[in-house]
């Protein structure tokens, strides 16, 4: 069940948002090793179509970079690689990914990140009224205006999703 009254320290990604005056609000929720957002969604009562995931990936360069995904829909690496004009792209495994994000998988946001990434936002999560997304710790996700993500982080919209 998902726990309306625990309080969540700052992580990152909060500081980030505060420190730009971004509203947020926050979402803490149980969590449970490879739930994903089935079970976030599930436990906070959201459509996991709402929930969004926050995935590192890595060019055939071996750069990496964020894309923001629905819960509910997977990443086509072949139609991301020919939108953002990279030969290939694929998942970082999760060591990589927490070198270069500073979070833990499963705890991964958009959001005061480690290193500077390029971001990328299926286009159809900005025609959502409201989406929840990490909020830097396993368990606990925000929720935002989705036009935060190409006004405060510099996101591109790419069509992806299968």
């Amino acid at each position: 069940m998902a726990r309306k009254d625990k309080h969540v320290s700052e992580t990152p990604a909060t500081a980030w948002l505060r420190a730009r005056g971004i509203a947020f609000t926050e979402h803490p929720y149980d969590y449970v090793e490879h739930g994903g957002t089935a079970e976030s969604a599930r436990q906070l009562g959201v459509d996991e179509h709402a929930v969004v995931k926050t995935l590192v990936m890595r060019n055939e360069r071996d750069d990496p970079l964020i894309v923001l995904m629905h819960g509910d829909r997977q990443v086509s690496t072949k139609s991301l690689a020919r939108a953002i004009g990279a030969k290939s792209v694929e998942p970082c495994p999760p060591e990589v990914a927490q070198r270069h994000s500073g979070y833990q998988v499963g705890g991964t946001s958009p959001f005061g990140l480690r290193k500077a990434m390029p971001v990328y936002v299926e286009q159809s999560v900005l025609a959502l009224p409201r989406i929840h997304i990490n909020g830097g710790r396993r368990g606990y996700l925000v929720g935002i205006d989705p036009a935060v993500l190409k006004a405060a982080l510099g996101a591109l919209p790419v069509s992806c999703a299968i």
